[in-house]
């Protein structure tokens, strides 16, 4: 059995160590604990990777921009 858990360090507790606990019982686990990069992650899908890519030779050639004054979000 696999799980993934991703969270921030900083929302590590004692509930997050029962929940572990609870779901492998008294199994021998490994804990592996690697920094997530976004970019790797947006990139995984073929479909999302070529929006991104896309959307950056957008702003590189000036095509396609959305300006947003912010005044008239207030």
């Amino acid at each position: 059995m696999s799980t993934v858990y991703r969270l921030k360090a900083s929302e590590l507790n004692h509930h997050f160590l029962e929940q572990i606990k609870a779901t492998f019982g008294d199994k021998e686990i490994e804990i592996i604990v690697s920094e997530c990069d976004e970019t790797e992650y947006l990139l995984k899908s073929e479909v999302n990777k070529n929006r991104l890519l896309k959307a950056i030779e957008n702003v590189k050639e000036g095509q396609n921009l959305v300006e947003v004054n912010l005044q008239n979000l207030q």
